[in-house]
Formats: C-alpha cells, structure tokens, sequence
C-alpha cells in the first residue's frame, strides 16, 4: 500500500464516520475497523498532527452539517367561559 493510498483510504474512513477529523485515541479504538494501523501511517510521516495535515491537503474530508431539528411549536388553547350578567 503506497502513501497516497493510505492517506486516501484514511480520508474515506474519517468521512464515513461522519465526522472532519479524529484524535488518535478515538482513531485506535475502532480496533480492526481501521483500514491502516496508526503506527504505519506515523512511520511515514512522524505525528499523527501531520498525517490529519496530509489528509486535510490531498483528500479533505467534507461531512455534510446534520439538520437541525425541527421544533414543534405548542399551541395553548385557552378556554372561554360564559359569562352571564
């Protein structure tokens, strides 16, 4: 697996967790998951600070914002009475 590879395989798993970027703790606890190991990927570029570099440059991640949820508006319906004089 080239470098290029690595960083685009990297780029796709980021995006399809939905998220821009991802902290190395986060990174390593999705375990087997993960399409290259961290170790590999900082190997070849020295800190993971510089690997998300790489990746934001060549294959940036683009997530689409969640929509906002939509708020019901109560309706209060007040009662009238009657009032006889």
């Amino acid at each position: 697996m080239t470098k290029d590879m690595m960083i685009k395989a990297l780029s796709e798993f980021i995006a399809s967790k939905g998220v821009e970027t991802m902290d190395l703790k986060t990174y390593k606890s999705f375990g087997n998951e993960v399409p290259v190991k961290d170790y590999l990927l900082k190997r070849y570029w020295g800190s993971w600070n510089r690997v998300l570099g790489v990746v934001r440059k060549r294959y940036p991640v683009s997530v689409a914002p969640a929509p906002a949820p939509k708020v019901e508006k109560k309706v209060v319906k007040k009662e009238v009475k009657d009032v006889k004089e």
